[in-house]
């Protein structure tokens, strides 16, 4: 695959994920509230603190998606291996980590302050978890970004 059609298929891929991301903060987070406090009255005074807190957690995904877009449109000018790379790839990992520990200790906060089930507290480690790998991976995928820049510059300057 051509480094063009690549960055090509990788922004339509960050387009999608991005409508995803606000088909499910603008309209499914609200309904799923909605239906709970209308199954479950006594949890009416949770909905609104349980909105702001995802909403929130959305933000370091955008920016996420954007910093992808910028690496993207690198790569469409084939310039995969760049240190510019290496460096959005290492804030992805930042932002992965920020976000999965602001969602753990939100999720303990609400807890503490009574509009959390132990349940969910429970269940969100599996999310902290993917966002760990997430990290991980983008760390990963960071380092090895950075060495191959600089095996491709070292072979830029060897004529």
């Amino acid at each position: 695959m051509e480094q063009k059609t690549l960055a090509r298929w990788l922004k339509i891929i960050i387009i999608g994920t991005g409508l995803c991301g606000i088909v499910v903060g603008a309209f499914l987070l609200p309904e799923i509230g909605s239906e709970i406090i209308t199954a479950y009255k006594e949890f009416s005074s949770w909905r609104l603190p349980w909105l702001v807190f995802l909403w929130l957690t959305l933000i370091p995904c955008y920016a996420a998606l954007a910093i992808s877009w910028q690496i993207a449109d690198r790569i469409g000018k084939n310039r995969s291996f760049t240190i510019e790379n290496a460096v959005g790839l290492g804030r992805i990992s930042k932002l992965a980590v920020a976000d999965t520990a602001f969602f753990f200790i939100g999720n303990i906060v609400l807890w503490l302050c009574g509009w959390n089930h132990p349940g969910i507290v429970l269940g969100s480690l599996l999310i902290c978890f993917v966002g760990i790998v997430i990290a991980v991976a983008m760390a990963v995928l960071s380092h090895h970004t950075r060495k191959a820049a600089a095996l491709q510059e070292e072979n830029d300057l060897t004529i």
